[in-house]
């Protein structure tokens, strides 16, 4: 069985200058990291308020059309605009009857005879 390694906590002055140094340095580069990403989106805000902005306006626009599609196509309307332009209602036009001619017979084709050959072998 393996030993466990020994633990020896070093806890002399250069070895926690050292780690002071050490943790200074990551904290510094985490803090730079984090100034230039805050710098790098710095403007996300701003363009998420125009965006909503515009999603509003496209919302209030197509809300409109909407109503407007609905005033066009309304049954009051539709029919006045057909007496406007010369029709009638179906059960007020004159009715006329006339007689369909049938459509003519296709041509008779002669029957091909059929060359099929089976052969079955049984083994």
């Amino acid at each position: 069985m393996r030993a466990w390694p020994k633990f020896d906590p070093d806890l002399t002055l250069p070895t926690w200058r050292a780690r002071a140094v050490r943790y200074l340095l990551i904290y510094v580069a985490l803090v730079v990291a984090l100034v230039s990403v805050r710098a790098s989106t710095s403007n996300v805000r701003s363009l998420l308020r125009e965006a909503q902005g515009q999603e509003q306006t496209l919302i209030t626009q197509r809300d409109n059309l909407a109503l407007q599609l609905q005033e066009l196509e309304a049954p009051q309307r539709i029919g006045a605009w057909a007496k406007a332009n010369g029709m009638q209602l179906f059960a007020v036009a004159p009715k006329d009857t006339a007689d369909i001619a049938g459509v003519q017979a296709a041509p008779v084709r002669s029957a091909q005879p059929r060359k099929v050959e089976v052969r079955t072998q049984w083994k």
